[in-house]
């Protein structure tokens, strides 16, 4: 069942009615009922998987906690016959104890993961190396890839981590913890929520109030446009460019870089409005994952502005952990004796950042060209960082330039450009070919001349088009600039005044079904990050 589709349209409506009908004390029932009757649409395998990851994680966690508490009571037993270094050695061995308990919660569902995402992508490199030497190759199996696996696993391993550093209780009732695994709303596209956050948003009782579901309506509708009417129609411009590499080189590929942005902006961005509005309309807050990010004037921070929630996670439960490893200390001390103090203080946490990205690029899909998306990230992040001392520098040789208007909009460019052209690794899947690609923008001169002769149009979508996207780009800039300003977000500001909250709601709606991937010659399509 995608989120673009009216039969879910129809699912969300009566999954609301429901919601408000049956007594407060029942209202979590109705999320856990429509959340797995949503993952049984999306496919009737799917279950098994997502039920392990539950009963697995609820199992871990109350070890860990029925552990905790042993050590608890036995202290406070023994705490007259035991003196500091006894009980200090007792704590660690239990500790141990509750490390391993989570490392086969860890090792389990993340293999799971593994196995099913990466096998082919695993064996495809390995017949690639069998062939070089002429062997045979191996079969490659057919697995299936579970909807939002990526998003409800790294979710509920975040979740035993926290249990077990003590950040968050074990859920004690398993059909809770179900409900934090599969929440609907989050299971296509994130964001990656932490227990300590959701949790008792979901179980807790909520009334029908206009001040949670006007707003959260008008930001669904918000959402379906960015997704219908922007996004899903620069698409077809986004294919015809990819599907003939020969044909579309030069311009093309610089004005694919800008398209592309655009399109993954509007898609991810509206699936995520789509989620937060629907938790809101139900009085639950979810997390942004968003924050104006191509008002980032670096990459760094771009990416404290752009899928915070999957940053956060990598940040937290990789690279700070990764950081204080025995291993990682020992290569500090080395690198320090031998390289200098100077270059050996930087390996550990360049080691440690190089691993995160490498993980955060397959994370979004087994295939080598998101490992390099992610290793470019890394690569010009570490760039900047050792360029710091020259912007400083910079900015205190020219002080009235660094702080204008205009160096601020350079750096904002600047870093959409580069941002851009990393991101159409993802549109190519290939990466000698978008190499060559961006290659191109500098050597095709018959590319330029096409596109500059008129080539935009012959993309697959005609002038009115463009300006219905132009306008929807125009749009979504200044919603952003408004909803910056002021202490209450647009919606809830629209929400005081209902005729103006009515009005926005219908022109949306009207917007989407004239201008939008319902209209004439268009398709409907699923929200991009299903794939992960």
């Amino acid at each position: 069942m995608s989120f673009a589709s009216i039969s879910f349209i129809i699912f969300l409506g009566a999954t609301l009615l429901l919601y408000y009908l049956v007594p407060k004390r029942a209202q979590w029932w109705v999320l856990l009922a429509a959340s797995y009757i949503f993952y049984f649409a999306a496919g009737s395998w799917y279950l098994p998987f997502i039920i392990f990851t539950t009963l697995s994680s609820y199992a871990v966690a109350r070890l860990m906690a029925n552990n905790s508490s042993r050590e608890s009571a036995y202290i406070a037993e023994n705490r007259e016959n035991m003196d500091k270094d006894a009980r200090k050695a007792y704590k660690a061995g239990q500790k141990k104890k509750r490390f391993h308990i989570l490392l086969v919660g860890i090792v389990l569902n993340f293999g799971i993961l593994a196995v099913l995402k990466y096998t082919g992508f695993a064996l495809h490199n390995v017949n690639a190396l069998i062939g070089v030497f002429g062997g045979v190759k191996l079969g490659i199996p057919s697995l299936i890839l579970p909807l939002g696996i990526s998003f409800y696993t790294f979710q509920t391993m975040g979740y035993l981590i926290d249990v077990y550093r003590g950040k968050t209780e074990a859920e004690k009732n398993v059909f809770r913890l179900a409900l934090f695994v599969a929440f609907f709303p989050q299971l296509v596209q994130g964001p990656i929520s932490r227990h300590s956050d959701l949790a008792s948003q979901l179980y807790a009782p909520h009334r029908a109030e206009w001040g949670n579901i006007v707003p959260g309506m008008i930001r669904i509708c918000w959402g379906f446009f960015k997704k219908l009417v922007v996004a899903d129609t620069v698409m077809i411009v986004i294919k015809e460019i990819v599907s003939d590499t020969g044909k579309y080189g030069g311009a093309y590929v610089l004005f694919l870089i800008i398209a592309y942005s655009v399109e993954i902006y509007a898609d991810f961005t509206g699936g995520i409005d789509v989620t937060i509005g629907i938790g809101e309309a139900m009085g639950i807050k979810i997390a942004e994952n968003f924050n104006r990010p191509f008002a980032s004037t670096s990459t760094k921070e771009y990416w404290n502005r752009w899928h915070i929630t999957m940053g956060s996670w990598f940040t937290d439960y990789v690279f700070y952990p990764l950081s204080i490893t025995k291993s990682m200390q020992r290569l500090s001390k080395w690198s320090r004796a031998h390289l200098g103090n100077a270059v050996g203080k930087r390996v550990p946490v360049y080691t440690a950042t190089i691993i995160t990205w490498f993980l955060t690029g397959l994370w979004h899909g087994a295939s080598w060209n998101f490992i390099v998306w992610g290793l470019l990230n890394c690569l010009v992040i570490l760039i900047s960082q050792e360029c710091q001392p020259l912007y400083n520098k910079l900015n205190k040789r020219f002080p009235r330039l660094t702080k204008s208007t205009f160096w601020t909009l350079y750096l904002r460019a600047q870093t959409f450009m580069i941002m851009g052209t990393i991101r159409i690794l993802d549109v190519y899947r290939n990466v000698p070919v978008t190499f060559k690609m961006l290659g191109s923008i500098f050597y095709d001169g018959r590319g330029w001349q096409s596109f500059l002769s008129g080539g935009m149009l012959s993309l697959g979508l005609d002038i009115s088009a463009f300006i219905v996207v132009a306008v929807g780009i125009l749009l979504m800039l200044a919603v952003s600039e408004i909803s910056s300003r002021g202490d209450r977000p647009l919606k809830n500001r629209l929400a005081d005044k209902p005729l103006a909250a009515f009005g926005c709601m219908a022109i949306l709606i009207f917007a989407i079904l004239i201008f939008g991937s319902y209209g004439i010659g268009f398709d409907a399509s699923q929200f991009i990050y299903t794939q992960f």
